[in-house]
């Protein structure tokens, strides 16, 4: 996505108009217009007002995902009520089929003594809780997959 796209989602999502964000900079609506559609760009200043205007940092106006943010925004509102209720195997299957089928080949069980094991360690070495165990080896793994997927 563009940097004229990312403004003018930036804008959108905070309900401000053309109008309304050239008053508050000092800049004409037209100024406005051409940094969402590219033609210009707004000067580091401005790009600073804007982000301060659009409460986001300027690393993640300029990067602006309209759907990372909206993830990051539901998973926040998200109560733990509601994530029980939730099946995620089930939830994620629809886009990863394995998840669904893995259980009739894997020998779950031997990967979860070895799991539970680790999550022992981590809860006695760190004091961690259950689910901060869960939560870190979880992300440990996620870590070793990214970079093996470099290599």
């Amino acid at each position: 996505m563009e940097l004229g796209d990312h403004l003018f989602h930036a804008r959108k999502k905070q309900g401000l108009s053309q109008e309304a964000v050239a008053e508050t900079l000092g800049v004409s609506r037209q100024t406005v217009s051409k940094w969402e559609t590219g033609e210009t760009l707004p000067d580091i200043r401005q790009a600073k007002r804007l982000s301060v205007l659009y409460h986001v940092t300027l690393d993640e106006l300029i990067n602006f995902d309209l759907e990372v943010r909206e993830v990051e925004e539901a998973i926040g509102r998200s109560s733990e009520t509601l994530n029980e209720k939730i099946d995620w195997t089930k939830a994620w299957g629809k886009k990863y089929p394995v998840l669904l089928q893995y259980q009739e080949m894997v020998n779950v069980d031997r990967y979860a003594f070895r799991l539970n094991t680790l999550l022992e360690e981590l809860k006695g070495d760190y004091g961690y809780s259950g689910q901060d165990a869960m939560l870190v080896l979880k992300d440990i793994l996620f870590q070793v997959w990214r970079q093996r997927k470099k290599t």
